[in-house]
């Protein structure tokens, strides 16, 4: 409550709105449908995370070992390369979206936040995740682990 009114504040004197991206990465299609109602009811910037090679079918398959999926999420410090990268320094408020993978956000995510780390310290990280039975706790758990210097909330399922 306290940081809506520091916000409202905040527009009032100076004029200046915060600014909100919804980025996202989705490999069917889920997740993209709930980073679009986030960036409606938030009037926020959309923006796609895209793997510079897209995931197929048969790289989705999680019963095969050696699918990339599988291969990427074994390996912790996989990193798929993505298409382009975006510009978050305009942004306060970042909606962080993904499947959740092996529990986990996709390797794809860690892509994109080590692409922007610098950039993303000070600004509010809000995962939110689509699932078909995990919950996002450990992935929260998993990001903060990781990346301690950002500030992330507790996020939401979808």
């Amino acid at each position: 409550m306290r940081k809506i009114l520091l916000a409202a504040l905040l527009i009032a004197a100076t004029g200046i709105q915060a600014k909100t991206l919804v980025a996202y990465f989705s490999a069917t299609g889920t997740t993209k449908a709930a980073a679009q109602k986030i960036a409606k009811a938030q009037n926020a910037t959309l923006w796609e995370i895209q793997p510079a090679e897209p995931y197929t079918a048969a790289d989705l398959d999680w019963r095969n070992k050696q699918s990339r999926s599988s291969v990427e999420m074994n390996d912790p410090e996989a990193r798929p390369a993505i298409k382009r990268c975006t510009d978050v320094t305009p942004y306060d408020t970042i909606y962080v979206g993904y499947p959740i993978w092996w529990g986990i956000c996709p390797r794809i995510i860690n892509s994109w936040i080590d692409n922007n780390l610098f950039q993303l310290e000070g600004k509010t990280l809000i995962p939110f995740a689509t699932s078909g039975g995990s919950g996002i706790e450990k992935s929260v758990e998993y990001l903060r682990k990781t990346y301690p210097s950002l500030t992330w909330q507790d996020g939401k399922l979808q």
